[in-house]
């Protein structure tokens, strides 16, 4: 059988999905893959006549229902086709199951789930990554339009546009707990957006990457910050080979939600490397422990994840010998873009690059 990934493209609206689409189909086929994309879901009920604003709540139930159940036999579909090819697949979902709970209330989606023998857990895991575009309404405003989808609900006024950004919002917290969920930034150059897909697809796939300085900083925090994802980190670094870094990552959110990461960097090359990962069951993470590198020490951080003018943001604070650290990452900024620095935050210290700060050498015991 084929070496078979998932992938689900997602985000807020006006975000660039379609565009992207087709640059994945042309870039991966051009590259040895069979590519199938499974179609938007609630665009077909839409288009179809039924509606999410919908005041009958029977009918808005039914409707959902009824996009959670065909989006699942599509993906199944999709699969079983992929199972006979002979090359590599890539499976593209435009949209994924996930993004119907964005626009319902939890007890709904539950109900729902539940119908279809399912939750919230199983769903999310079932795909390779989730690559969230966000909305042009945050921080591209200029860009976003309505007119490029008949089935478009919110306009394009300031009140369209505080509608998109909530959804973005919802969308994102759907998805997190992912092991592989990443957010593409708002560019000046929408080409840059669409050039980030590519690298984080070829990521999943394996494929030999560029090493790409994420942009980080030394902060303090002076204000209050907006809506946050807030989850908690503990890093272990593993015996291994000088060519490689091979890291231990348990991240957990306030929800109960746990996930264990196992994750690989090998340089192949001067300026390229492969990366690997895998989700890890409890038993397997503990006993993996036993593996840790006794001249590192663990890292223990909290995250605190928001968008700000369209460009995402990880703030670390550090715990533990670090304690005392703030470090906020933001990844896909080009050299030639600007940061665009909340008001609540202040800058210490540029560290983009500064190898002393890696937290494969943070972890060295002094």
């Amino acid at each position: 059988m084929a070496e078979i990934k998932r992938v689900v493209l997602t985000g807020g609206p006006c975000a660039g999905k379609t565009t992207a689409l087709v640059r994945i189909i042309e870039h991966f086929n051009s590259l040895g893959f069979k590519v199938f994309t499974v179609p938007e879901v609630p665009t077909l009920y839409s288009l179809g006549g039924w509606n999410y604003l919908t005041p009958n709540r029977k009918l808005y139930f039914e409707g959902e229902r009824a996009i959670l159940e065909t989006q699942l036999a599509f993906e199944n579909h999709f699969q079983r086709m992929a199972e006979v090819c002979t090359k590599p697949v890539l499976i593209v979902c435009d949209r994924g199951t996930m993004d119907i709970s964005a626009y319902m209330a939890p007890e709904e989606w539950e109900q729902i789930t539940a119908i279809a023998g399912t939750n919230s857990t199983k769903l999310r895991d079932s795909y390779d990554a989730v690559l969230h575009l966000v909305s042009a309404a945050d921080g591209a405003e200029q860009y976003y339009t309505t007119a490029t989808n008949s089935t478009r609900y919110e306009k394009a006024d300031e009140e369209g546009l505080r509608i998109a950004r909530e959804l973005d919002k919802k969308v994102i917290k759907a998805w997190t707990g992912h092991p592989h969920l990443r957010v593409i930034n708002n560019h000046d150059d929408f080409e840059k957006k669409m050039n980030r897909v590519i690298r984080e697809i070829a990521y999943v796939l394996g494929l030999p990457q560029r090493v790409t300085e994420e942009r980080k900083y030394i902060v303090e925090i002076t204000g209050e910050l907006p809506e946050t994802i807030d989850s908690d980190i503990v890093q272990t670094y593993l015996v291994s080979e000088p060519s490689a870094e091979v890291r231990l990552r348990r991240r957990s959110w306030s929800n109960g939600k746990v996930v264990n990461v196992h994750k690989t960097k090998k340089h192949t090359a001067p300026g390229e490397q492969i990366e690997t990962e895998r989700q890890v069951e409890n038993a397997l993470y503990e006993s993996l422990l036993q593996q840790a590198d006794p001249y590192r020490q663990t890292i223990s951080k909290h995250r605190q994840s928001f968008i700000w003018k369209g460009q995402y943001f990880e703030l670390d604070t550090y715990h533990g010998p670090l304690s005392g650290l703030v470090i906020l990452e933001t990844k896909g900024i080009s050299d030639a873009e600007n940061v665009k620095f909340p008001p609540f935050i202040r800058v210490v210290k540029d560290i983009t690059g500064n190898k002393e700060y890696y937290n494969y050498n943070l972890a060295l015991r002094k």
